[in-house]
């Protein structure tokens, strides 16, 4: 979501894209943002004026910023769903129509680009160092531009009452849907200690999973190969299967207190790395629209794992540090919206250098990423591929005649 700086970077966002076009179709056209009772004093001879003249709530979101609040899984803050309404002002020299020039140029270029991407967010907020903090571009919900019909009364009653200015030939726009998110953080109740149910129990054969780890024990990592056991109660049904990722498995055994799991029975394009949840379910018959009897849900890390790593697009000499590009492959997809860090360690036992990269946004989920860095000094490297939190694992020397016995050893990656 975003920030208090949402509605002044959607400006400063429309003021570029805007001022791109029109300074093409009409020399010394600008885009202002001032009030209209200032076009024609503090303007240019010709230009376009955008000014957010009304804020309203979402009325499609609005519930939901108040229920999801309220529910369980709802954010952990207050969020509040804004939409932004534009009068855009043409203005210039009339005798050679430079206002209706101008105003096509708006037109034609806000029927073109219906939504504010996060590559135009993100270079409005380059231009603009008071936006510096701006984190528009992470919102998830789209931001979309819409014609607003409005009639002349309405019209008139704009310029003659809010803003006590002649009329200047205009359009509005809206744009949907500015997401900001409070400071305060909500209420939250302690988590339920014991999953048993109280009194009368509505489903007497309903499953309960108690604990979620791994087959060798409750300390090892969990990654797409991993055997999970469940623990927990009632857990073994007549058709029984568990839900992970968005596959649904069928258990290696089970018991009425523990299940075991085999991972890479789940194609791995139904994984993710990161945060997963488990939940064990009871078909009560074979029928494809037979609906189950479910378990809580219980969450788990899911740990990446390198496949393959390259470095790619060297650049630097002699001791100068480098920049290039590592070209990684994954053994399960990384999601598109999903923050993957590219962690790097000296292989060195003095003062070792230690680096971290972001991998930049991806169009569509992938076992292939390619992660930019810089500024690296040459040497051997420890890497891992750090999804959503969950680190990738790294393997260990464990040969007693080695020198580097015990030691971290693989992946590395040589930058030279």
């Amino acid at each position: 979501m975003s920030n208090h700086l949402a509605i002044a970077t959607v400006t400063a966002t429309l003021q570029r894209l805007l001022q791109s076009a029109i300074q093409g179709d009409v020399d010394g056209a600008r885009v202002t943002t001032l009030k209209p009772n200032s076009i024609g004093s503090s303007t240019p001879e010709s230009g376009v004026n955008l000014f957010l003249y009304q804020v309203t709530y979402n009325a499609a979101l609005r519930n939901g910023d108040t229920a999801a609040f309220r529910a369980k899984k709802g954010p952990a803050r207050r969020q509040s769903s804004l939409d932004l309404h534009y009068m855009i002002s043409a203005y210039g020299n009339d005798t050679e129509l430079e206002p209706q020039r101008l105003l096509g140029s708006v037109v034609r270029t806000l029927s073109d680009k219906t939504i504010l991407t996060a590559d135009m967010i993100e270079a409005a907020i380059a231009d603009a160092a008071f936006l510096t903090y701006s984190n528009l571009a992470d919102q998830t919900q789209s931001l979309t531009i819409n014609p607003v019909e409005i009639d002349t009364d309405e019209l008139s009653k704009i310029w003659s009452t809010f803003f006590q200015a002649p009329y200047s030939l205009s359009v509005v726009y809206k744009v949907v849907a500015v997401v900001i998110d409070g400071e305060t953080s909500a209420q939250r109740a302690l988590p339920v200690r014991d999953p048993r149910f109280g009194g009368v129990m509505p489903f007497p054969q309903q499953p309960a999973i108690e604990k979620v780890l791994a087959q060798a024990g409750a300390q090892s990592p969990i990654d797409a190969e991993t055997t999970l056991r469940l623990l927990g109660k009632q857990l073994r049904g007549q058709r029984t299967r568990v839900s992970v990722g968005n596959s649904k498995v069928v258990p290696q055994s089970m018991t009425e207190t523990e299940i075991l799991l085999s991972l890479s029975d789940a194609p791995r394009s139904d994984l993710r790395a990161g945060v997963q949840t488990v939940q064990v379910l009871h078909y009560p018959s074979e029928r494809a629209d037979a609906v189950p009897l479910a378990s809580n849900a219980l969450p788990f890390i899911l740990r990446p794992t390198l496949v393959a790593v390259q470095v790619a697009e060297l650049e630097g000499i002699d001791d100068d540090p480098r920049t290039g590009c590592f070209q990684v492959l994954t053994r399960l997809p990384v999601g598109h919206g999903q923050q993957v860090v590219a962690i790097l360690n000296e292989w060195s036992v003095e003062t070792p250098a230690t680096y971290l990269f972001a991998a930049p946004r991806r169009e569509a989920d992938t076992n292939s990423l390619e992660i930019p860095f810089h500024g690296v000094k040459p040497g051997d490297y420890l890497i891992r591929l750090q999804v959503d939190g969950a680190d990738s694992l790294l393997d260990i020397d464990t040969d007693p005649e080695s020198s580097t016995y015990s030691w971290f050893n693989r992946p590395r990656v040589l930058i030279e």
